[in-house]
């Protein structure tokens, strides 16, 4: 009996070489996740921590007032209480703003020094090596 080699179609040879790159990628981040470096986030600090970030790129300056508006995130008070743990864990910083009522919601050096990091992970990763 013959068999026949069966050929790929080249969408799924690109799905699997771009899955093969996430994957190499989720395996490098986990190595640096054991790196002394910050305490974990929980999964709703994870998407804040996201969001200050995307907002700090765009140059956008963001108050504890304007994260307590996020509906997303879930009640001021929930949003208070995780501003208030990721500054205790080092991730982000109160700066204070030209109205001493307001504090603006900055990233640490460590939580920048983190997210080149996973910039590191996504190159190596995408490299292959």
């Amino acid at each position: 009996m013959r068999h026949h080699a069966i050929e790929e179609h080249p969408e799924l040879k690109k799905g699997k070489a771009a899955a093969d790159i996430y994957l190499r990628f989720l395996q490098l981040t986990e190595a640096i996740r054991g790196l002394p470096a910050l305490p974990p986030l929980d999964p709703l600090e994870e998407r804040i921590l996201a969001w200050v970030a995307r907002a700090t790129r765009a140059g956008e300056r963001l108050s504890v007032r304007d994260m307590m508006a996020r509906e997303e995130f879930g009640a001021p008070a929930t949003i208070h209480s995780r501003l208030k743990s990721m500054r205790e864990k080092g991730w982000i910083m109160l700066a204070d703003t030209e109205d001493a009522r307001r504090k603006q919601v900055e990233l640490t050096d460590a939580a920048l020094r983190h997210f080149a990091r996973l910039s590191q992970c996504l190159v190596k990763a995408a490299k292959g090596s």
